[in-house]
């Protein structure tokens, strides 16, 4: 995985984090309380500012009744079609 990838991983999976939380119209707080984790923290992870560890990944999962590969899933769904989205792109403007 290169470093742009994983960026775009740690993003990505920010992005399922917030969608998820969104489709429960919960708070970010709600979220962190259901999860036993600090509110900012639980912003930082939504951002891409930080990765979530495995235990963390896992206490989101569970928060939001899923699981950590389905988040992972989702994130790395996001990824593909992003990727896909910037390759036609480029092959448009070429």
């Amino acid at each position: 995985m290169t470093t742009d990838t994983g960026a775009l991983l740690v993003m990505n999976m920010g992005l399922t984090l917030r969608r998820q939380r969104d489709a429960r119209r919960w708070s970010q707080e709600r979220l962190a309380e259901a999860a036993n984790l600090n509110r900012s923290y639980v912003g930082e992870l939504e951002r891409g500012e930080a990765i979530p560890s495995l235990l963390t990944l896992l206490k989101l999962a569970r928060a939001l009744g899923t699981t950590p590969s389905l988040l992972l899933q989702e994130a790395e769904a996001q990824e593909r079609t992003q990727t896909a989205r910037r390759l036609l792109l480029t092959s448009i403007a070429c």
